[in-house]
């Protein structure tokens, strides 16, 4: 019979059962709990991809009528001072005449250059051509097929009548709905709000908010910004243009503003195709010139106007912002690079707006209710 002596013998400790020890170290069971977290995320990002692919009729002109709402949101603000229904119906009867005036100069100019520029790219690609062999007769040819092409594409649209019906009424349809959402989004944000509050659950009311708040503020700073941008990028380059006598300077200009809504890319394919109408009509001299006229619009760009105006509003790396127009041009082609920008700066506020939350919780966890005051 064991007596409380035994209880005390050294090796007692030992002969008692412990727990068995984890098969894996702490770290490993953090990493994988970190791996299945990044897996349920990109699973419910996928999804949410897919939805909106499969959705797109409905989604593209809501995301249309959110980048006209950020875009004109000060102009209705302004006019609130009359009526809601009245300043949201002025506002956008303002992005109609705006949008439809921008894209008749962009379309008339580039339809009323666009012969200078393609005889001008073929006479570009020619000369190429007689420096890199091979290369440049590839270059040649899709220079000189490129019209055709373009022809071709026009024929088959003429004899597919019904499909170019169907195509015009479905881009006027998505026109009409994205205005028709701007007026909503204008005019009943503050019911948006309000709903949003009494749908939270708890009290996340004013925390999503304020991340709605935040986020729409990115899409805003964006399409203000990159607007402004692109009409300075579009006047200086037109101005360097004209004054070296470029042919279709109009419509190279009109190229410019754009492709400046692409962010990088957009500029670079812009620039590239100005510098070889000036290389094909007026020389290798002018060419540098226009090499020159664009390089400094984009250090103006990149070193003044990028700094002042999307600084203050959104900022984001430019590796983000290229990760962001492949991963557009993959899911949705062109409307896809349009709008993948200003939907990463959404998120980007939206993050921003998180992490300002949770560390203001943790701070004021750690330093007790004596913090709490700093709210108001």
């Amino acid at each position: 019979m064991p007596n409380d002596s035994d209880e005390n013998r050294p090796g007692a400790e030992r002969e008692r059962p412990w727990p068995p020890e984890p098969l894996l170290p702490v770290e490993a069971r953090r990493a994988a709990a970190w791996c299945v977290v990044t897996l349920l995320i990109a699973t419910v990002v996928a999804l949410g991809v897919w939805l909106c692919v499969e959705l797109s009729t409905a989604v593209t002109p809501l995301l249309l009528a959110l980048l006209g709402s950020g875009l004109l949101g000060p102009l209705y603000r302004r006019l609130m001072r009359l009526n809601r229904s009245l300043a949201a119906g002025l506002t956008c009867a303002v992005l109609v005449v705006v949008v439809g005036g921008a894209g008749y100069i962009v379309v008339s100019a580039l339809v009323d250059t666009g012969d200078q520029i393609i005889a001008s790219l073929r006479s570009a690609a020619k000369s190429l051509s007689e420096h890199f062999g091979a290369a440049g007769t590839s270059l040649d040819d899709l220079a000189s097929r490129s019209k055709q092409l373009i022809t071709k594409f026009g024929g088959s649209a003429a004899s597919g009548l019904l499909a170019g019906v169907s195509v015009v009424g479905q881009f006027l349809a998505a026109s009409v709905l994205a205005l028709l959402l701007t007026f909503f989004f204008l005019r009943d944000s503050d019911k948006a709000v309000r709903a949003l509050n009494d749908w939270a659950p708890g009290s996340s009311g004013p925390q999503l908010e304020r991340m709605a708040r935040r986020g729409f503020q990115g899409i805003e700073g964006f399409m203000r910004g990159t607007t402004f941008i692109a009409l300075i990028d579009a006047l200086c380059i037109t101005i360097g243009l004209l004054i070296l006598r470029v042919p279709g300077a109009v419509g190279l200009g009109a190229l410019v503003f754009v492709g400046a809504y692409i962010p990088y890319l957009g500029a670079f394919i812009s620039g590239a195709v100005a510098v070889l109408v000036a290389l094909a009509d007026r020389g290798f001299v002018i060419a540098l010139w226009a090499l020159g006229v664009v390089l400094a619009v984009q250090i103006l760009e990149g070193h003044v106007l990028q700094p002042m105006i999307q600084s203050r509003t959104v900022q984001m790396h430019p590796a983000t912002v290229l990760l962001a127009i492949t991963a557009g041009a993959g899911v949705a082609g062109i409307l896809g690079m349009l709008l993948s920008v200003p939907l990463v700066a959404a998120v980007s506020g939206v993050l921003h707006e998180l992490r300002v939350h949770y560390a203001a919780g943790s701070d004021s966890g750690d330093s007790g209710p004596a913090a709490s005051p700093a709210s108001s």
